[in-house]
């Protein structure tokens, strides 16, 4: 953790701590959007389409800490936020018609990774 905090951010950053409280409030609220609707999906009532935005997206998620934090690869972790923010907006899009409940509980998801996403790569730009 020492190495990103040494990293040049912008002024409008959030402290470290932020991120652990919006993610402790987050992941709570993706588990059951996520899961509610793979549930669906594993009783047949929606189609089976609906888990590949899910994969990919909880697959993204958790590589970013390796990529950023392991590795120490910023460009790979702004290819890999898109991932995440793209996948977010299919799958409100996709599980509209099926749960629009579901859909709707991804919304502060979205809203987080979409600031997490220009925050990560304006990080990428000031430390090239």
């Amino acid at each position: 953790m020492n190495w990103y905090q040494e990293l040049a951010k912008p002024s409008w950053a959030p402290q470290p701590q932020v991120f652990g409280q919006v993610w402790g409030v987050l992941y709570p609220i993706i588990f059951v959007a996520y899961g509610y609707v793979a549930f669906r999906v594993f009783k047949g009532e929606f189609p089976k389409a609906l888990l590949v935005p899910i994969a990919i997206n909880l697959l993204a998620n958790f590589a970013f800490t390796p990529i950023q934090f392991g590795w120490r690869n910023l460009p790979l972790a702004v290819v890999d936020i898109l991932i995440v923010l793209v996948t977010i907006v299919w799958s409100i899009v996709a599980f509209w018609p099926y749960s629009k409940i579901s859909a709707l509980a991804l919304v502060p998801y979205l809203v987080w990774v979409s600031i997490a996403t220009v925050l990560q790569t304006s990080i990428w730009q000031l430390n090239r």
